[in-house]
């Protein structure tokens, strides 16, 4: 019976280029407001995904939607208006 031995090196060595510039965390920064709505509207599906919604329920989700898209306008507006924009 053949032995299976791994060809390359256990563990892949650190790179420099493996970490984001300033400017992709830059970017990361500016779009943490939609990052952080999308996760609490996400936090609420996973919240709902067991029982039937009640009134405040539905409330609350209407909101983190209502969040959501204030937070995805605002983020567009600003990548618009910024000079050579991602737009």
């Amino acid at each position: 019976m053949k032995s299976i031995v791994a060809l390359q090196k256990r563990v892949t060595p650190w790179s420099d280029g493996l970490e984001p510039s300033a400017a992709e965390l830059d970017a990361i920064e500016e779009e943490m407001p939609v990052i952080s709505a999308e996760v609490e509207l996400l936090d609420i599906r996973i919240a709902l995904m067991d029982r039937a919604p009640n009134e405040l329920d539905e409330r609350r989700f209407r909101r983190a939607v209502h969040r959501l898209l204030e937070a995805r306008r605002t983020f567009a507006a600003a990548t618009e208006q910024a000079p050579g924009g991602a737009a």
